[in-house]
């Protein structure tokens, strides 16, 4: 009898995975293989995070070795479990997708179709449903979309001021990190009620990193639009940027448009301005004039951010921290309630010290909170549901 099921979430150079129990949807091992692009790493732990397995490679590893190593892994190391479904996260299911669906040649099709307006990301989340599918093609596969959370939107909040002409081609605000938002929407009611049911901003803080305004639990808005490119600067991405800016690339700088893309993916955000690293820990531990300059700009773009969304809330009740930094850089947290203490945020240091869950002083007008975001239990959840349908 099939009782498990699997979790992916791909990137460019890595294969995250958590395994969980079909009934319960208890996490019973998960891990990643990293570096494949390089030399490839893998790391798998169990419910309690203790360690059950490391290996390296020399070299790189594509994609379909790795999840064959994986899916090799999981029979030794299973218990005899099925799998019933694979669960995917795939970043962008465009304006017809609000809900997880249940993996066709059709769906894969018009999946493969969005893949230039998520160019690091869609090939990679598609790349190990093919390979599984040549593997075990009768194995149910369910993915679910990042993008899918912010369809509750007003169309107001997902239009650009263009020619109708080029809104009805799809060019539209999408949002992203949905799953990690859904996630926290259902998590926030055991912390803070009050806030789950009124105005509330998560700040999705990562190498990616993203804000949405939800109202009772649902997105009205969010940061990112038409790409992962907008918004708040990012680990290596640009985030809100005068379009003016490509123009003039283009057109007195002579660069292509794939270097432009190369520039805003890749050598921005943090990376760039700093001049040495897009990864904030580093930044933080570094006294350098260009790391502190980084983390000004990312912690004034954040706060800029929250200003405009809590004018389309129409004020705010909650701020809630995860991802990465979010979850972990107190710093950072420290750095944003203060500049957001016109709102009513009262930080409690210690308890911002001691990582939370709360952050904030009792009584305070505006909350804070850390919570961490659990994308892969999200999916587990969503592709049960499909199955179950």
């Amino acid at each position: 009898m099939a009782d498990a099921l699997l979790v992916l979430n791909a990137g460019s150079s890595s294969l995250k995975f958590s395994l969980h129990d079909y009934r319960s949807l208890t996490r019973l091992a998960s891990g990643q293989l990293e570096g494949l692009n390089a030399r490839a790493r893998f790391i798998a732990r169990d419910a309690s995070g203790t360690t059950l397995e490391e290996k390296r490679w020399d070299g790189p590893m594509e994609h379909p070795d790795a999840l064959a190593f994986l899916r090799g892994w999981l029979r030794s190391h299973d218990g005899g479990r099925q799998l019933a479904a694979v669960g995917h996260r795939v970043v962008h299911g465009g304006a017809r997708h609000a809900t997880p669906r249940r993996m066709d040649a059709d769906l894969m099709a018009e999946l493969e179709a969005l893949v230039p307006l998520a160019p690091l990301h869609q090939p990679h989340n598609l790349a190990p449903i093919r390979a599984l599918a040549a593997m075990d093609p009768e194995l149910p596969q369910v993915v679910c979309f990042d993008t899918a959370f912010h369809r509750t939107q007003p169309p107001v909040a997902q239009a650009f001021a263009l020619p109708a002409r080029i809104t009805n081609t799809g060019v539209q605000r999408y949002g992203f990190h949905g799953l990690s938002y859904e996630y926290i929407a259902t998590e926030l009611p055991r912390h803070d009620p009050r806030a789950a049911a009124g105005r509330c901003i998560v700040l999705h803080l990562g190498a990616g990193s993203s804000a949405c305004a939800l109202l009772a639990g649902r997105s009205i808005a969010t940061t990112m639009g038409f790409t992962t490119l907008d918004g708040l600067p990012m680990g290596s991405r640009c985030g809100n940027l005068d379009p003016g800016v490509i123009l003039h690339l283009l057109q007195q700088e002579g660069m292509s448009a794939s270097e432009i893309e190369h520039l805003l993916y890749h050598e921005s955000g943090l990376k760039g301005v700093s001049g040495q690293s897009a990864d904030m820990r580093e930044l933080l531990a570094s006294d350098t004039p260009g790391a502190r300059a980084a983390i000004e700009l990312y912690v004034y773009r954040i706060a800029r951010e929250i200003g405009s969304l809590a004018a389309a809330l129409g004020g705010l009740d909650a701020l809630v921290f995860t991802a990465g930094i979010g979850e972990r850089a107190a710093v950072i947290r420290a750095s944003v309630c203060s500049a957001c203490a016109w709102l009513g945020v009262e930080l409690d240091m210690q308890a911002n010290d001691a990582q939370g869950p709360r952050l904030s002083k009792p009584g305070c007008q505006v909350a804070a909170w850390a919570i961490p975001t659990d994308e892969e239990m999200c999916i587990a959840k969503h592709t049960r549901e499909v199955l179950q349908a």
